[in-house]
């Protein structure tokens, strides 16, 4: 079946300025301040596609080129287990993973599959230029799987400590390659060696939040929300590295409003951070658009000590214009953070309530809207979606074998990029 891409403009978040996307635009090129640019799409209405499969029957709010093989969903649910725990009435799970129980079965169990289907999608088929994506674990996983499923040529920059978070259930194809910051290094340390790969002319950055596919990939863990209760929530909850998946909601809420079948309200946002990794959780308490102050060496001492190794970026589109804090600013909520020791005690509890392992990222979330409750901040009868963003992996290691990838080149990131791309330029 041929595949008709939806039509779409760019919008400048700072200026509203709207113009044509010139196939993988990350920022306008008319703009003078730091700000995303979000797709405008030109179907209004929230509408799932009936005649695509998986992922892609929430196309209409895409801005992909063409479909790919073996995606799945984000699956939504009405929790008995947490939500008596809690006292909550209305307590909606969105859970991304591997749980066949409830029909989830994201191969890699997280909810960076969605922004792989969506982002890979946007290439062009034929794309002769190789595609770099930098990442502490979960999402080199996501679009290693992708990309090894479709044949697309990838280059992954990972912290080598972050190693083990590239298991898979076959071998990877020979199109991924794989170089990694040394020991010690952290999710930063990724980014300079991309970087550092995409200033040669055969690579190119997939962008990250930058990128309107990954944000609206993201955004259909709203979307699948949304198709099950019928309305917009009251309040979202998620633990945030980058806060792009917050993002990526609020601005499907947007959309939603724009609908008006669904609500006319903005949906309070509840991001979480894992203690003592807090910048954005410190920012916002001092209600500073600017992030506070947090040098290369304490943020690598606190990306160390958290558990939830994800939660761990140091450079988040929080201050710029349709970042993360204007859409707090804009939606209202609030910014939890939650130690170990808590993320370690709701992970057992999700775990015994919801019959699921879920990932240490996703507990600091459930810790934070345990948190919420005894504050108060959110009503009992409120409709809450709380965004499982990954889990499910104990229980696919028990369904599958797994095959562990290794790096194919281990880089210093203070090495010249002319030579970092001489030996990267060698594996393709």
């Amino acid at each position: 079946m041929t595949f008709t891409p939806v039509k779409y403009k760019l919008m400048n978040c700072g200026t509203g300025r709207l113009f044509e996307d010139e196939g993988w635009t990350l920022a306008d090129p008319q703009g003078d301040a730091p700000a995303l640019v979000r797709a405008v799409y030109e179907k209004k209405e929230f509408e799932l596609r009936k005649d695509l499969d998986g992922f892609y029957k929430f196309a209409n709010w895409l801005p992909i080129k063409r479909t790919l093989l073996h995606s799945h969903v984000p699956v939504t649910f009405k929790s008995k287990g947490l939500a008596g725990y809690l006292g909550l009435e209305n307590l909606y799970i969105t859970f991304s993973g591997y749980f066949p129980k409830i029909g989830a079965r994201m191969e890699t169990c997280s909810f960076k599959e969605t922004e792989a289907y969506s982002v890979c999608a946007r290439l062009p088929e034929g794309n002769d230029r190789i595609l770099v994506v930098a990442s502490a674990g979960n999402t080199a996983r996501a679009f290693a799987k992708v990309c090894s499923d479709n044949n697309i040529p990838l280059l992954l920059s990972i912290p080598e400590d972050n190693i083990s978070a590239l298991w898979f259930h076959k071998p990877l194809n020979d199109c991924v390659k794989i170089i990694a910051a040394p020991s010690g290094c952290d999710y930063f340390d990724a980014i300079v060696l991309a970087d550092k790969v995409c200033e040669s002319p055969k690579f190119m950055a997939e962008g990250g939040a930058k990128n309107i596919a990954r944000r609206d990939g993201m955004g259909t863990t709203l979307l699948s929300a949304v198709e099950v209760i019928g309305r917009i929530p009251d309040a979202y909850f998620q633990a945030i590295g980058s806060g792009t998946g917050t993002i990526a909601v609020w601005e499907n809420n947007l959309r939603l409003i724009e609908d008006g079948r669904f609500g006319k309200h903005r949906m309070r946002l509840y991001p979480s951070q894992n203690a003592p990794f807090t910048i954005m959780y410190d920012s916002w308490k001092a209600h500073s658009r600017k992030l506070v102050p947090l040098s290369a060496e304490e943020a690598r001492a606190q990306a160390a000590e958290i558990k939830a190794k994800v939660l761990s970026n140091r450079k988040p589109p929080y201050s710029l214009a349709g970042g993360l804090f204007d859409a707090m600013n804009d939606a209202g909520g609030d910014m939890f953070k939650v130690t170990n020791e808590e993320l370690e005690i709701w992970k057992e509890r999700f775990l015994k309530l919801e019959g699921i392992d879920i990932y240490s990222a996703a507990a600091v979330a459930v810790a934070s809207l345990a948190q919420a409750v005894e504050s108060q901040a959110v009503r009992k009868d409120e409709v809450i979606m709380l965004n499982i963003t990954g889990g499910g992996e104990s229980l696919t290691k028990e369904h599958h074998e797994v095959v562990y990838a290794k790096p194919h080149l281990v880089l210093d990131t203070y090495l010249p990029a002319e030579e970092i791309i001489r030996q990267v330029e060698k594996l393709f």
